[in-house]
């Protein structure tokens, strides 16, 4: 085994450690307000973990079928003769090595654009509460390394999520990116404006993705059981087996192999084991049983990978600040439901249906989300839709199969997505400053929204960086070529033609409104007049902040290489066959059409040419309303998000409400507490207890012990009349006694 292979583990252990530097010494330093040591620090190990990545694919060029390094027995129990062992193992192959890069690559350009970002955000929030300089100082000397210690978590989360060797290990990363999310949305809960907003935002984010993790927990019990273990490997080998053979043959023949290699195995308790596949009363085929554990797996991926029906998270995870969208929507969270589906290709492969369903929600998704965006006017929200959207192209992909379409769309999104989410962090910082400037002039407004588009315009002049780049994004998002985004849509569009034209046609019109979007975006940001005092004041954000930026767009422009659809140049699908077992590799020839690739391209240019005549030649003025407003209730039900959540709130959350207060208040307050408690249990003992402590307490034990003290203290009394105190009594009382004892013992000579 190659030697660069032990070096895996520090990919997790050097954001750890910058989050425990963060965590114990980070207030130290911050030696002054300017102080960006915490933010440069996670940077830094941002960073190494990304050489690390870069060494793992280095290795893998040597040894492309991968390896599994081991590093600890998580946990080992034994019952008997057998033994459940969990390793926790870290799983080095092209797929693994794909998404470290990407986690790790795009994560350290977001934690150094994050440097710059938060210190004006802790700035912001400081004016916000009216602080002086320093409370504004102690503000950021707690804030700034709190937020970087929760980044570096995050990003340690995501690659334990995928450098696991077993489910279970995925899942604790799975888990884990569930809960840095839910820090970093309600980062400022106590944000004196919008805190109960972001409090809110990190719950539903939590709740929701718990609903989807309980699928996964549910499909984790059921490969365990199915097939005797969670490690990746062994239960794609015995799916394999049993889908041609019979389950004892191949668990038998299995566990010969492992008790000769490692005695220790044991087979994890033997569940489900050398016998049919039941639970309990009830007997499976192989195949209802396949079906099951892909349909809970897929519930998993419809939270984490925010999809129809546990998508509404998403767009409310915006409350947090801009690197915190830029990190779950571009590189880490939402990408673990891809990957997952991607890592258990073998067991869709064998649930055509399961396969079937994924690639439906996909293009639904997709579909419904674009048109959301078409209708938002907060900047965020509207990149927020297209992530979910995008996010349904991915999840179609794969549930056609095409697994390498999917990660490729992964890996050139997260390059885009994160350029395009950290450039509008960009606008927001230049608006909020420009406000800033106009409210030391007396003309600012305390409920001014610094990321509505509507209170933008112009801002080519004052943003030249951040407009170029986010130009590329735009142009890379919607499908543009030569733009990395052209190459990846146009091969899940081709992927979708082969297999399923309703899904190739729904992804084909989410597309069309994907390219309408963004240029409405850059329209009503970028060009006309400025429509407010803070768009005129606009600046350009620091170079901390752009020169990220710039990174991301080259590669955005340049990313379609790693999978151009040429012969040879098909890198990225010979480097995923070697760990995908049904990672398809085009023949010549089939990587590419013409006519899909004409028809995309010309239907995303229409999308920008009719968001030009509608945003471009007659730009929005101050106070005009939205053209797209004409359209009457169709705009205002895509405006307000097809409804989905006042629908949740309606079936979901009123009734909930309403149960848990009848719960809370009429069956624990009013029955168990007023009348169980006060009326029942009180009062039974109030009862009992007058009658324990007056009739039987005073009456009886009172009454005894009373009655003895009264009889000792009348026999006492009397005999203490025969201590007279005179010698003559006490003489006579002597020979009384020897009388009585001389007669006694006569009597008793005398009748013997």
């Amino acid at each position: 085994m190659n030697s660069l292979f032990s070096l895996i583990p520090l990919v997790v252990f050097f954001p750890l450690l910058g989050m425990l530097i963060n965590i114990f010494f980070g207030r130290m330093l911050m030696a002054d307000e300017n102080s960006k040591a915490p933010g440069v620090i996670a940077s830094l190990m941002a960073g190494l973990s990304f050489v690390i990545a870069v060494l793992m694919f280095v290795a893998l060029l040597g040894e492309p079928e991968g390896v599994e390094v081991p590093f600890m027995t998580w946990f080992s129990i034994s019952a008997g003769s057998r033994t459940l062992s969990i390793p926790w193992t870290f799983k080095v192959d092209t797929l693994s090595s794909v998404m470290m890069l990407v986690v790790t690559g795009v994560g350290t350009l977001i934690h150094i654009y994050a440097i710059g970002y938060m210190h004006g955000d802790i700035d912001e929030q400081a004016s916000k509460r009216g602080l002086s300089s320093d409370e504004a100082f102690d503000l950021k000397r707690r804030r700034f390394p709190r937020f970087f210690a929760y980044f570096n978590l995050f990003l340690a989360s995501m690659l334990i999520l995928v450098t696991g060797s077993n489910y279970l290990v995925m899942f604790v990363g799975w888990e884990l990116v569930g809960l840095c999310s839910y820090l970093l949305i309600g980062f400022w809960f106590d944000d004196p404006i919008v805190g109960i907003y972001n409090s809110m935002a990190g719950r539903k984010a939590f709740v929701v993705n718990r609903i989807g993790d309980f699928g996964m927990v549910m499909a984790l019990m059921l490969i365990f059981w199915t097939f005797g273990t969670l490690q990746f490997d062994d239960v794609f080998a015995r799916a394999e087996c049993m889908r041609t053979a019979s389950q004892f043959e191949c668990l038998a023949v299995d566990a010969a192999q492992m008790v000769e290699t490692s005695p220790n195995f044991s087979l994890m308790f033997g569940f489900g084991l050398l016998q049919p596949i039941s639970f309990g009363a009830i007997t499976l085929s192989f195949q209802t049983v396949m079906i099951a554990i892909t349909l809970l797996l897929l519930l998993g991926a419809t939270g984490k990978s925010a999809q129809i029906p546990l998508f509404v998270w998403l767009p409310d995870a915006m409350a947090g600040p801009m690197p915190v969208s830029a990190l779950i929507h571009a590189a880490t969270m939402v990408t673990a439901g891809i990957y997952m589906i991607t890592r258990s290709n073998v067991l869709y492969a064998m649930a055509p249906f399961s396969a079937d369903t994924v690639a439906i929600i996909g293009a639904a998704t997709a579909l419904v989300a674009a048109t959301i965006a078409v209708a938002q006017f907060d900047i965020k929200r509207v990149l927020a839709y297209s992530t979910i959207s995008q996010l349904g192209f991915m999840i179609a992909a794969v549930g056609l199969g095409g697994y390498v379409a999917g990660i490729f769309h992964l890996a050139t999104h997260a390059f885009f997505k994160a350029l395009l989410f950290l450039s509008a962090g960009s606008v927001i910082h230049g608006i909020e400053h420009g406000h800033h400037a106009t409210a030391h002039k007396g003309h600012g407004d305390h409920a001014f929204d610094p990321q509505d588009m509507r209170n933008m315009g112009g801002l080519r002049k004052h943003m030249p960086t951040t407009i170029v780049v986010y130009i590329v994004g735009a142009l890379a998002l919607a499908g543009i070529p030569p733009l990395a985004g052209f190459w990846s849509k146009d091969e899940i569009l081709l992927d979708a033609s082969k297999h399923d034209p309703l899904i190739y046609i729904l992804l084909t019109i989410a597309a069309f409104f994907t390219a309408f979007y963004m240029g409405r975006q850059v329209w009503m940001v970028f060009f006309g007049q400025p429509r407010t005092e803070a768009a005129a004041h606009a600046h350009e954000s620091p170079p901390v902040m752009t020169t990220p930026l710039i990174i991301l767009a080259v590669l955005a422009s340049i990313g379609g290489l790693m999978n151009l659809p040429f012969g040879r140049l098909h890198f990225l699908a010979e480097w995923l066959r070697e760990s995908v077992a049904y990672a398809h590799v085009p023949a010549a020839g089939e990587g590419f059409s013409i006519t899909v690739a004409v028809i995309s391209t010309v239907l995303a240019l229409a999308a920008i040419a009719l968001s030009y005549i509608i945003y471009g030649t007659k730009p929005l003025q101050e106070g005009q309303a939205d053209p797209l407003r004409v359209a009457g209730p169709l705009f205002t039900f895509l405006n307000r998000k097809w409804y989905w959540d006042e629908a949740y709130e309606a079936v979901f959350i009123r009734p909930f409400k309403c149960l848990a207060n009848w719960l809370a208040f009429t069956i624990d307050w009013r029955f168990w507490h007023d009348f169980v408690h006060d009326s029942v249990i009180i009062q039974f003992f109030d009862g009992w207890a007058a009658i324990l402590s007056r009739p039987v307490d005073m009456g009886i034990v009172d009454g005894a012990v009373n009655g003895i003290g009264r009889l000792v203290a009348g026999a006492s009394s009397r005999l203490r009349r025969t201590q007279t105190g005179y010698v003559r009594n006490y003489a006579l009382a002597v020979a009384l006694g020897v009388v009585a004892i001389v007669a006694y013992l006569l009597i008793r000579f005398f009748a013997n």
